[in-house]
Formats: structure tokens, sequence, C-alpha cells
């Protein structure tokens, strides 16, 4: 099979959750260490950082890849979903996998397949893991692809576990409230291995705190140990996010990073914490290593879609906060714009409760209703006779290009056009 055929063999022979949700989801381990038993146990082969949570995993983890690269470490990043390409999720200093690497893996582990059954995620995980056992890496940074307790990437033993925070995402599968979310997630932390809570959240710090104890973790809080950093944006306001970092008795760390949603700051206070956690079990990375990686962090790692600028006239702005604690976010950045009218390009995926973001978004706005080109894609039609419940009103548009052309068309040099609902809304903008 060439690359085209290897994919669509992954994408029609194996569930996917991003495509098709829940029935993608295994609870159990079992298939993903029978594949790695085939594969001689990469995951024993190099050093890791688990990253999971429930908004800012991915930005964090591609931080702290960026850092680790410039620090001169052979940085492993592996991710999920992907947005363009299926090799975003699998890199090492920042180059996406060849195709080659997938036509091989595939060819040759494919009888493997047909006998385990394995989820299409599954399959990825062994992918990347055979990857950076055979590639050496230095580190390797691996984001938690659904919860924690159950997630394939879970057979690691990393130097440093962090879970950026809680919401409410994917509760048909992790639970219908924060604390269950957060004992799924909290399913990461490891006997005796240093663990970092991004935000303290008081309905569920005692979850985290109750399963270190239980397991002798070492457990911080971020916001707790940085909590008095200071946070402004740009002259430019779209291209850097500007922090200030107090540290007594050192000099105070001035960041200008290149990811501008002001929703980072929490991200990069759990980021620091873990880079003063490498420190301690012997990694060289030096504050200069800190402001070049952060500085260029889109250049580095290849992330895309927090908070981008797509384009210029009219201002286009895209973002895949999805959830209401992401969407918190988004329109706090909005609201930092100046703008006469807002023109929203909004889009869903059909087996969430869409209700609590609808309820949460301007009524003032004129909207702009898609389905993302994926099977779990909910109608357009759905989202606006739902969004009408809660006074948002606009038209159906037959994919998410046209809606977007369709805003651009009708917005001013004044105006402001937003993109998203769904990382597969982003997807398709960027």
């Amino acid at each position: 099979m060439d690359y085209q055929q290897t994919l669509d063999y992954l994408y029609t022979q194996l569930p996917v959750f991003t495509r098709v949700g829940a029935s993608a989801y295994k609870e159990d381990l079992t298939n993903t260490i029978a594949l790695l038993n085939i594969l001689d146990n990469p995951e024993h082969k190099f050093k890791s950082i688990h990253v999971g949570g429930t908004n800012g995993k991915g930005s964090t983890s591609h931080m702290l890849a960026a850092i680790l690269q410039v620090a001169g470490y052979k940085t492993g990043l592996y991710t999920s979903p992907h947005l363009k390409d299926f090799r975003e999720r699998i890199r090492i200093n920042g180059e996406m996998i060849s195709e080659q690497t997938v036509i091989d893996f595939v060819a040759k582990h494919r009888p493997d397949f047909e006998h385990i059954q394995p989820s299409f995620f599954e399959m990825t995980v062994a992918l990347a893991f055979d990857v950076f056992a055979k590639e050496q890496v230095d580190i390797a940074i691996i984001e938690v692809g659904l919860g924690g307790r159950l997630d394939s990437t879970n057979v690691i033993n990393p130097l440093l576990s962090i879970i950026t925070n809680i919401g409410w995402d994917h509760m048909n599968l992790l639970g219908d409230n924060l604390p269950k979310i957060a004992g799924e997630k909290a399913g990461i932390i490891k006997p005796a291995i240093p663990v970092i809570i991004g935000e303290y959240q008081p309905e569920v710090a005692e979850v985290f705190n109750n399963k270190a104890q239980e397991v002798n973790a070492p457990l911080v809080f971020a916001s707790e140990v940085n909590s008095k950093f200071k946070i402004q944006n740009s002259k430019e306001g779209l291209e850097y996010l500007e922090i200030n970092a107090p540290r007594t008795p050192l000099p105070d760390l001035h960041i200008q990073l290149d990811l501008p949603g002001t929703y980072q700051l929490n991200n990069i206070r759990t980021v620091l914490t873990a880079v003063d956690e490498l420190r301690k079990q012997g990694f060289t990375i030096t504050d200069e290593h800190i402001i070049t990686a952060l500085k260029q962090v889109k250049n580095l790692t290849g992330l895309h879609g927090r908070w981008e600028v797509i384009n210029n006239q009219p201002l286009t702005i895209c973002d895949t906060g999805h959830n209401p604690e992401g969407i918190t976010e988004v329109l706090k950045n909005i609201a930092n714009v100046k703008y006469e009218h807002l023109h929203f390009v909004i889009g869903m995926v059909n087996d969430k409760d869409i209700s609590k973001v609808l309820a949460m978004l301007p009524t003032h706005a004129t909207y702009y209703f898609c389905r993302p080109d994926i099977p779990r894609g909910l109608e357009a039609e759905s989202i606006k006779q739902q969004a009408a419940i809660f006074g948002l009103h606009g038209e159906t548009y037959p994919s998410v290009k046209t809606a977007l052309m369709a805003a651009q068309a009708a917005a001013t040099d004044k105006d402001l056009v937003f993109a998203g609902g769904s990382t597969f809304v982003v997807a398709e903008v960027v």
C-alpha cells in the first residue's frame, strides 16, 4: 500500500475516536499491552513526560517539547488529534515522521492488527513508541488521548506526570461530575513519580491529593507555586503574549510567547513548574533556552489553532477551544479585541451536550452554522435550531469553508471573524 492507501486502511478498518466517537474507546489496556509486547516493549526504552488534563494539555506538551529541543535534547512529541496530516501526531525535534515510516509499520504489523483488533488510537500509540525507541530520543512528551486511567498512553513510566486541569468534556465516557472526571485523569499518577497539577480547583483538589498520597507521589499545584506571574498582551496584541514571572531571589523571567491567547498563562505556570522539576532531575535547561523556545513554539513544533490569526482583512481568528472551559477563555480573548461586529463561524460534533456552550455565546454576533467534515460532525441545521433557543441567529452553510467565506465576505475591515466550536472546524481553516 502507498501512504494514502495505508491511511485509508487505518481509518476504515479500525475505529477512530475522532471520527466515530465512543465506540472507539476501549475500557482497558489489553490491546495496547499486546501490541507493545510484539514490538519488544519500546515504551521502556526512552524517558518520557506524561501530560493529561481537559484543556491546555496540547499547548503544554508543545511548549515543553520546544524548550527541550532548544536545550539540545532529542525530543519526541506525541499528541492528538491532528489537524491536517496524520503524521502531526508523532514528531521528533518538531519534524513529522516520514510517510514511509507509517507505511512500513502498518505493512509489517498488519497481521498483528488483524489478530489483536486494536483501535486506531492503540495502533498510533504503538507506532509512536516504536519510533521514539528506534530513534533513541532523549525524552518524549506524551499527551494523553482521552481520560487517563484507561488511555492507551498510560503504559509508560514517566519522569514526571502533568495534569493541566479538569473540565466538562467526554462526560459520556469519563463521568457525569468533575470529581469522577478527575478520578479518571488522576489515573496517570504513578508510584513515587512527581506530579504537577496545573490549576488548583477546590472541587477536585482532594481527588489528586488522595491519589498522590496513596501511591506516594510528590504533588504540587503549579497555580499555587507560580501564583504571581503577570500577563499582558503585547503591543501588537495578536502576535505575542508578554509574561513577567517574578522569581525571588532570581531575576524576573520576561517571556514573549507566540501563542497569544491569554489562557496560556495557566499553561506557562505549568510548563515552568515542570522545567524546575526537570532541572532537579538533572536536565540542563537555562533561562535563555526557555525564552528562545517560547518565542517560537509554533515554528519549532508545528502547533496551530490556538488563538491563531489566519487573516488580517477582515481580522479572522480561530481557536480549538470547544468545551465550556475552553469557550470561556475564547470569549475572554474575543472581548480583548476591538471590533464593530462579530461574525462567528461555528461547527460542533454530535456526541456532546452542546447546550452549555451555546448558552455562553454572545447574542449580538451573526452566526454561520456549519458541519465539520467528519462522521461525528453535527448537522448545521441541528446547531442552528438549538442555538435559536439561546437567542443565537444566523444561516447554515454546506461546509466550514463556505461558512468562513461567507463570514469574511460579510465582514468589514473593522469587524472580527472567529471560527471555532470544534477542533475539526479549526482543522479546515488553518
